[in-house]
């Protein structure tokens, strides 16, 4: 077949591979060129959204430490008087914070003594009172009185969330697929935004986790469904060089997801009242309105919709904010294999059906579970490991950005395997022996590390992912792995619950789950520097190979 002025002949191989010829088109039009490095800063606010989408209901929830049941007959009474005269004490010293003595207040306050220990006791009638130290604000959970027999309903309303989370991946993907990319951006943010804003009007527990649901959908869409994207990291990392991808891909999520967790607590504490806050970190996904303007949509997306035509438009316009000029050889071979193209996606369901494809996704399940369990149930944590939340939650989310910063420079030189087997391992053991070490500095700097390796682990996964898969069920079969890790995460408010249980339980939960996790990853096969498989029958010869070389 020629093409062009100089009739340069074209395979059938590279009529099949669209991204072959992509990959060529950006290395003329520049690798890491203006027009990628603006998309690089451009993905900022949608990385800070992600993070107070996903994050944001902890300090919307957050209960103060300090509360007891109201008595309504003491209430000319300074607050410490209260508490002493109409709450017993626990065996380990402390006020009860759901029980209250049954007394004759009248009695009570013509003596000002408390009953004697011992005396009988009740759980609270009239409500509670919240001393505002640790959570220096009015949340839902004060507002609504989440706590003692209602205190189930924090973690429930953060699983509602969390299950949003979940659909709205899957049928934003669907969205993405059938309408592109930029509008699936648009509507999930708009989705968010409506929720969010929605949110600050309820006054229950139902239509609250409503509106949570519907910020829950808009979580993916935000910012991580790019990740999850079959060609070539969709939107920005699309347009990015080969060598560039792993920095770009983790660093992204390293400065602004990581930098949004930064910013979220003294956000919170700054505007000190969980309404403004809603709408201050919900409002601004409208600036999803100005994407359709200035970032282009997925060549890829396009090509599989035959609209080819709108895809050279777009090289074109990189080659202008570039100051660059692509081959007319290589434009015109991107052309004919971009008319040429046609979509071999096999059935998700065949890779159950084929025996070592099989296994591989159940140990990679395993693994992407347990570091999605790792990382949401150690930041959720951080109310609970005796020191400030804000600043816990803070330091735990400052690991972010050296973690991810380490894979990148290690990943390529070690393998996938050792980046997530191996962090997860020894996070697992930090974990476990930080919940038998005092509450405090200590927990902290455990919690820490378990994060950190965890964050190493997490981010190795999403990269790894994609490439354990045969090209023609790697969309399908990323995306199931992805919702996974939104099935482990729905359990980690209830881990984080399981404190009232036993108080060193959570760490314990965590530490065993990594170590398990860590274990199933030494069980995948190494895929740095290998060849990726195209079809199932490709992923057989190289797993055939590999036992081979065994």
């Amino acid at each position: 077949m020629a093409l062009g002025a100089k009739n340069k002949e074209v395979t059938p191989e590279e009529l099949k591979d669209v991204s072959a010829t992509l990959e060529a088109v950006i290395k003329d039009v520049g690798e890491m060129g203006m027009y990628q490095r603006l998309l690089f800063v451009g993905m900022l606010p949608f990385g800070f959204l992600w993070a107070f989408v996903y994050m944001g209901h902890l300090f919307v929830t957050a209960t103060p430490y300090e509360h007891w049941c109201r008595v309504p007959e003491l209430n000319g009474l300074g607050w410490e008087l209260r508490r002493n005269l109409s709450i017993p004490v626990s065996s380990s010293g402390a006020f009860e914070r759901c029980l209250m003595f049954d007394a004759n207040w009248t009695e009570i306050l013509q003596t000002l003594r408390p009953p004697a220990p011992g005396s009988p006791s009740l759980p609270c009638r009239d409500g509670w009172e919240f001393l505002f130290d640790d959570i220096p604000y009015s949340t839902v959970s004060t507002e609504r009185e989440w706590v003692c027999s209602r205190s189930v309903l924090v973690p429930w309303s953060q699983t509602i969330s969390i299950v949003g989370s979940m659909l709205g991946g899957i049928l934003l993907g669907y969205f993405a697929d059938k309408f592109g990319r930029i509008p699936a951006l648009l509507v999930s943010n708009i989705l968010g935004c409506v929720g969010g804003v929605a949110m600050t009007l309820t006054t229950g527990f139902w239509d609250f986790s409503v509106c949570r649901f519907l910020v829950g959908m808009s979580c993916d869409g935000c910012f991580l469904f790019i990740y999850s994207c079959p060609l070539a990291y969709e939107i920005a990392l699309e347009y990015v060089g080969v060598k560039h991808r792993s920095w770009v891909a983790n660093m992204s999520i390293a400065l602004y997801f990581g930098g949004g967790c930064v910013v979220l607590p003294w956000l919170a504490l700054w505007l000190s009242d969980w309404r403004t806050f809603t709408l201050v970190t919900s409002l601004p996904m409208l600036v999803a309105l100005v994407t359709p303007f200035l970032v282009p949509e997925s060549v890829g997306w396009l090509v599989s919709k035959g609209r080819v035509d709108e895809a050279v438009k777009i090289i074109h316009k990189f080659e202008r904010v570039n100051k660059t000029k692509v081959s007319q050889d290589v434009l015109d071979t991107f052309i004919v294999a971009a008319k040429s193209y046609t979509n071999n996606n096999e059935s998700l369901l065949l890779i159950f059906k084929t025996k070592g494809l099989r296994k591989t996704v159940l140990f990679l399940v395993m693994a992407f579970m347990a570091c999605a369990l790792v990382f949401d149930g150690l930041i959720r944590m951080s109310e609970h490991l005796g020191v400030d939340f804000f600043i816990a939650f803070t330091v735990t989310s400052a690991t972010e950005m050296p973690s991810i910063a380490l894979v990148v420079l290690l990943i390529d030189r070690f393998g996938r395997r050792k980046i997530v087997s191996v962090p997860l391992i020894i996070g697992g053991v930090v974990a476990f022996s930080g919940a038998f070490v005092p509450r405090g500095v200590s927990s902290v700097v455990m919690a820490v590390g378990a994060r950190f390796l965890g964050n190493m682990a997490y981010s190795a996964i999403i990269q790894w992912t994609p490439e354990l898969m045969p090209t023609s069920v790697r969309a399908s079969g990323a995306s199931f792995v992805h919702v996974s890790g939104f099935a482990a995460a729905m359990l980690a408010p209830f881990l984080v619950y399981s404190e009232r249980l036993w108080r060193e339980l959570p760490l314990v939960l965590v530490g065993v789950t990594a170590v398990a996790g860590g274990a199933a990853a030494l069980l995948l096969p190494e895929t740095a520097g290998q060849p990726l498989p195209q079809t199932l029958d490709d992923y057989e010869r190289i797993a055939d190979a590999r036992r081979r070389r065994r």
